[in-house]
């Protein structure tokens, strides 16, 4: 596969980032990262959501944030190809503060590729455009792509935005974003394997679903080499995902029962829409924008907007 007209400039780029950071295995990999740190698999995914065809993995140079700067932070995956700088975050529960993160990860990846630049000198130092992309699967319906915005979280309204970051949602739940799966099969048999471990999830204790997840994969040729190479840690990961994965629900729905429990206490609870709208007016009085309140109330934009028509 040829690099094009631009060989010269995309190599530049690698040779700069191939010692941006060095490895630190002390942050424990989820199974999404463990899959597709692996090249191959990696260049299968770029390929699907890009619309390219490349076939060399080693034109790919990884570089995914590995020494946490930012309040222990950790970016799933991030690297270099097409003279273009991508970085990929897989998300089972939905978070409003992505671009945020995203910008930290940007941030501190710009800094160490540019750190023998000389950044006050007259010469233009060319950087590579980045894309931001979430891989989504969790149990909260969210639509099959959703645009995540940095503007989203100002906290005051701005008529031009003076700084942005667009970051793409993409739902892999079953029944969404068909030919991004028919194209990538490793990312359908990832789904396929998290929706098993859920299922068995609700009938066994974890330990036991992880086990039957893997041995049924395994046997119907779902990830079976990935699985049968790292199958201890694997196990050990799904069980470490989905306890946590577990606990952010629980937090949450211990949040929303001190809300309504908040809302008796003030004799003012007469139904969940009552209690609903006045937790949106709380958070607009703090200068909270629609996304977010959507986000941290775990309900749509368009019913944050209906309730809001019903504030005098």
């Amino acid at each position: 596969m040829r690099e094009g007209e631009n060989g010269t400039r995309k190599r530049r780029f690698c040779e700069k980032s191939q010692d941006v950071l060095p490895p630190n295995r002390q942050f424990k990999s989820r199974i999404f990262t463990m899959i597709f740190e692996d090249k191959r698999n990696l260049l299968e995914l770029y390929n699907a959501v890009s619309g390219k065809h490349y076939e060399d993995p080693d034109l790919l140079t990884i570089n995914t944030l590995d020494n946490a700067i930012y309040m222990a932070m950790r970016n799933d995956l991030s690297f270099l190809i097409d003279s273009r700088l991508s970085l990929y975050e897989h998300q089972s529960t939905y978070s409003p503060n992505l671009p945020l993160r995203f910008l930290l990860y940007i941030a501190d990846l710009y800094s160490a590729m540019t750190r023998n630049e000389n950044l006050y000198g007259r010469k233009k130092i060319l950087i590579p455009p980045p894309q931001f992309l979430i891989f989504y699967n969790g149990e909260e319906e969210q639509p099959e792509r959703r645009a995540l915005k940095l503007s989203d979280m100002f906290g005051v309204e701005e008529e031009y935005h003076k700084l942005e970051l667009e970051a793409v949602l993409l739902n892999i739940n079953a029944g969404f974003n068909g030919e991004l799966m028919k194209a990538c099969h490793t990312l359908w048999e990832y789904a396929e394997y998290t929706k098993r471990v859920r299922k068995y999830a609700a009938e066994f204790p974890i330990e036991e679903a992880v086990e039957r997840a893997i041995v049924e994969c395994i046997r119907e040729g779902i990830l079976r080499e990935f699985l049968a190479k790292n199958r201890t840690e694997a196990k050990k990961m799904s069980i470490y995902e989905y306890d946590q994965e577990k606990h952010i629900r629980q937090e949450r729905e211990t949040a929303w029962e001190e809300g309504h429990a908040e809302g008796r206490a003030e004799g003012r609870a007469e139904g969940e829409e009552e209690l609903l709208l006045r937790m949106i007016m709380k958070k607009l009085e703090k200068g909270k924008s629609v996304p977010v309140i959507a986000g941290e109330l775990e309900e749509t934009e368009e019913r944050i907007r209906g309730l809001m028509e019903k504030i005098t």
